[in-house]
């Protein structure tokens, strides 16, 4: 079966507060703890797949005032997040679960776990009372639940459950055909958008505007955009397209891992990545003639899908990082798109892209990744502008090829064997520090 705009659009473009990892693993706890007749926990013990654990380690938890780390996060979730809410499932939380939870945290009650060799995906949460034990399990993506238990039983019929079909996800089988796509189907599924599919782009924009519009007003986390502007401000550095775009999905990206309480519109399961393949092309269109914001829409549904594309052959975690390679990919098209370019000069800056940025590893989610996002935007922008001019990397470098699809699926590759051992050695390293939440 094919797929619609609208289709791919609703799948993979979805809200979600705070960083998705640590979501997803109060969204586990919460689905596992619904199940109990009783909330008086005793224990939660919590096992996950390393790229979880890798992003999930040190990143700002919303409603904590910068506090973080995968015990307090699944313990937020099993004492007051909401599972029906999916990815917002911290937005019931409130300051008197964060304490519960911190002080549940501190009684050593939560037990994080490992799983070194588990690829893909996967959260399993089990929780116990005096008197009940239950547990979730999330694989394949983010909000995906696909097991819970009661006491030893497997509960069915319940509204938390994802719908497979032969044990396969649906956004598992838009991945499968959509990574069989060639990019000038892609484009041309942009002529079944309607009124309907541009207002949701529109939502999705406001949605990531409001945490950008945050970040420049108060300089949270690293202050990226926030400094940006200031040395803009200052005569240091001088506004363009380029810097415009940096600025703007930034300072986004400084408020959404500062854990500030405002959701992201999400992109292939990530929030950085619905910031990148919405924020630059929002920014761009103030520097042309484009009277028609149809025409931004569907330059952000673009981005969107061919993020989708290459996620399908990346994997949705990985060591390189997705908001570089995959949502910059797509951020790159949608300008060129903007830009009137036609499928020829969007290959182009796909390849340009590609090739300047592959290789980045991602070092787990932390306020940090601001730096990445001002990067992977200003190249987008930069990578079309150079392909309207005729620039594109030729086939004989490195692992760039004749065309974008069979460039996107060398770095599937590169993600998926290449770099199993950097993705190791990155955790490695990271297990080793200590983290201070002091």
């Amino acid at each position: 079966m094919g797929y619609s705009v609208k289709d791919i659009l609703h799948m993979e473009v979805i809200p979600a507060l705070g960083c998705t990892e640590p979501a997803a693993v109060g969204l586990c706890a919460a689905a596992a703890t619904s199940l109990l007749p009783d909330k008086e926990l005793e224990s939660v013990e919590v096992w996950l797949d390393p790229n979880i654990y890798k992003n999930a380690l040190g990143v700002a938890i919303p409603g904590t005032r910068g506090e973080y780390g995968i015990d307090l996060a699944a313990a937020m979730g099993a004492f007051g997040g909401d599972p029906k809410l999916k990815l917002e499932v911290f937005k019931t939380v409130d300051d008197a679960t964060v304490k519960r939870a911190r002080d549940f945290v501190a009684a050593h009650a939560v037990k994080i776990n490992l799983l070194e060799r588990q690829k893909g995906i996967y959260i399993k949460v089990f929780v116990k009372t005096a008197n009940n034990t239950a547990e979730a399990v999330i694989e394949g993506e983010h909000d995906n639940i696909n097991a819970l238990i009661l006491d030893g039983l497997v509960v069915t019929g319940n509204p938390l459950l994802s719908r497979e079909s032969n044990g396969v996800s649906e956004i598992k089988r838009m991945e499968e055909w959509i990574s069989g796509l060639t990019l000038d189907d892609i484009l041309h599924l942009l002529d079944e958008m309607d009124e309907d599919d541009l207002k949701f782009i529109d939502e999705g924009v406001k949605c990531n505007m409001a945490l950008a519009e945050y970040g420049l007003k108060y300089g949270p986390g690293l202050g990226i955009g926030l400094a940006l502007e200031r040395l803009v401000g200052e005569g240091l550095l001088k506004k363009d397209m380029i810097l415009a775009a940096r600025i703007l999905t930034s300072a986004a990206s400084d408020a959404r891992m500062s854990g500030v309480s405002l959701p992201a519109m999400s992109s292939a399961g990530s929030g950085n990545h619905g910031l990148v393949t919405m924020l630059p092309i929002w920014a761009v269109k103030d520097y042309i003639v484009c009277d028609n914001l149809d025409r931004v829409f569907r330059a952000i549904a673009l981005s969107h899908m061919v993020t989708a594309y290459i996620k399908a052959h990346t994997g949705r975690l990985s060591a390189v990082c997705g908001c570089s390679v995959a949502a910059g990919a797509g951020a790159a098209s949608g300008i060129t798109y903007l830009m009137n370019g036609n499928a020829r000069h969007i290959s182009s800056a796909i390849k340009n892209l590609v090739e300047d940025l592959a290789g980045i590893i991602c070092d787990g989610a932390k306020a940090g990744c601001s730096l990445k996002l001002a990067t992977a935007a200003g190249t987008a922008v930069q990578s079309a502008l150079f392909a309207l001019h005729g620039i594109d990397v030729k086939c004989t470098d490195g692992i760039i090829a004749s065309t974008p699809e069979q460039t996107l699926k060398n770095v599937g590759e590169l993600s998926v064997s290449g770099m199993v051992e950097t993705d190791r050695a990155i955790l490695k390293i990271m297990l080793s520090k200590q983290f201070n939440k002091a």
